[in-house]
């Protein structure tokens, strides 16, 4: 396979530009940077720092990456910033590199889909699957679980968590964690109970959607409070997976959930 660099783009001799790679014109790359195999910068990408770009990743016209993070603690320590396989990222997508206080590292999954204009801020992980639609903000430190939907112009805010499978509508502001499974929208947001349509779309059995629309009744429209709502929940529902999964969300949760 043959990489095909534009004559346009400033590539650093230093940098590692994996087999079948495209860089397109007026691209920067800088010394620390590595592209996978087959990657896809379109032009006036700018990619820098220590940064790694996975395979199949496409990245689209006037895409910031690895550059330093907006954050007035920053001095220069060597963090990272890596992308996962088969990503999309959009035109104007920015997304900055880890701090010291973050953990040295932001970082995406595979598959992930980010619509034009997003922000990924310093220290965020991302896990696999995960969209956020256009112009979607997350802080500094925001952990993003896998096959999450983070919806247009919605900001998610520094050290908040969302779920696995989270549904977060256009225009929310989060500042708690978001639920696995569940439809979380609104500014401030609010919970809206199980994303049943998502749950199906994704092929849930429907025992599961059943056992979760249960739990999320018992934590969202009973009378009890959230201790007591999860005792009811283990007593009600047994021997599903994803139930337990929320309950190990919520028990875990460092800001306290969106309710």
């Amino acid at each position: 396979m043959s990489t095909h660099i534009h004559p346009s783009a400033v590539v650093s001799p230093r940098a590692e530009i994996g087999p079948g790679s495209y860089v397109g014109p007026y691209c920067i790359v800088g010394d620390e940077v590595r592209l996978g195999e087959r990657v896809r910068l379109e032009s006036h990408c700018v990619v820098d720092g220590r940064t790694f770009v996975g395979d199949d990743t496409h990245v689209y016209p006037f895409v910031s990456i690895g550059l330093a993070p907006q954050d007035l603690k920053y001095r220069g320590e060597p963090a990272e910033t890596r992308v996962g396989r088969r990503n999309q990222i959009r035109e104007f997508v920015t997304i900055h590199r880890g701090t010291e206080g973050g953990g040295m590292l932001t970082q995406t999954g595979d598959g992930c889909l980010i619509m034009a204009q997003a922000h990924i801020a310093h220290d965020c992980i991302l896990g696999d699957r995960v969209i956020m639609a256009n112009a979607a903000t997350l802080a500094g430190h925001v952990h993003i679980a896998d096959g999450a939907n983070v919806g247009a112009y919605s900001g998610v805010h520094q050290f908040c968590r969302v779920g696995r499978e989270a549904y977060v509508g256009g225009y929310s502001v989060v500042v708690k964690d978001a639920l696995p499974f569940a439809l979380t929208v609104g500014n401030h947001a609010k919970c809206y109970g199980l994303n049943v349509e998502g749950m199906r779309r994704r092929k849930y059995p429907k025992e599961t959607i059943d056992a979760l629309h249960h739990a999320f009744r018992l934590l969202l429209a009973s009378k009890l409070n959230t201790t007591q709502a999860l005792e009811a929940v283990r007593a009600e529902i047994r021997d599903s997976p994803e139930v337990e999964e929320l309950i190990r969300f919520i028990e875990t949760s460092g800001r306290g959930v969106v309710k």
